[in-house]
């Protein structure tokens, strides 16, 4: 039984060699660290620093944009980027669809829930958002990158998943059926423990409103940063 567990254990590890804190990165910068650091690899991006409205500002995927930093316990969590030019209800819808797009085709990305957040033309997203309170945002997760995993956690994961489906007994000594049925339970909560990963590597988008004009801002989170309560 042990050699058929540790067979099972190395077939996931191949297919998933995860690093644990993976964090989200911003143009390859990884969102971590102290907020000055960030400022200055950003800068040395491109960007340049308003000192008014404490932000950086430079052109992002094609568009001028305001960059601001947003920091936990002095380390960074989120990156915010937000338009600078305002756009008409026509030409919004447009901008969010082809984001939609952009990062449903990059391989880096997966959507939350593979959800198709594409907006119908048909839709009046002046009305929805004023009267219905309709919130049109796009959630999508970073790939973990395939580098050192934790392998404890994984193998925790997949021990757990398959005791809560066999006995011991059964694990021991497998039929043909039920060793089939080990692989795909480890295989299960080796995808989990992926999908796990992923969502503290979140980055959306969604379409805001000022005085009938509208614009994208866009969020690069690190979630292992973000504030729990933990200083309540």
């Amino acid at each position: 039984m042990r050699r058929f567990v540790i067979c099972v254990l190395l077939a996931t590890l191949c297919n998933l060699s995860y690093a644990q804190k993976d964090v989200t990165t911003f143009l390859g910068i990884p969102i971590d660290g102290y907020k000055a650091e960030m400022q200055k690899k950003l800068i040395e991006k491109g960007f340049t620093y308003d000192s008014q409205n404490d932000c950086l500002e430079g052109e992002f995927n094609g568009a001028s944009v305001g960059v601001y930093i947003a920091t936990n316990n002095n380390k960074v969590w989120r990156i915010m980027l937000a338009d600078r030019h305002y756009l008409d209800v026509t030409d919004i819808k447009i901008r969010f669809n082809k984001l939609c797009s952009q990062f449903s085709n990059n391989k880096k990305y997966k959507a939350a829930n593979f959800m198709d957040f594409t907006i119908p033309s048909d839709e009046d997203i002046s009305y929805e958002m004023l009267v219905n309170k309709k919130r049109y945002e796009a959630v999508f997760y970073q790939e973990p990158k395939e580098e050192l995993v934790d392998t404890l956690a994984l193998q925790q994961k997949v021990k757990e998943a398959v005791l809560e489906k066999f006995t011991k007994e059964q694990i021991e000594n497998p039929t043909e059926e039920e060793k089939h049925d080990i692989q795909v339970a480890a295989g299960a909560a080796a995808i989990m423990y992926s999908w796990e990963l992923m969502e503290k590597k979140s980055v959306w988008f969604m379409i805001s409103e000022m005085y009938g004009k509208y614009y994208i801002t866009m969020f690069y989170d690190n979630e292992y940063n973000k504030a729990n309560g933990e200083d309540l």
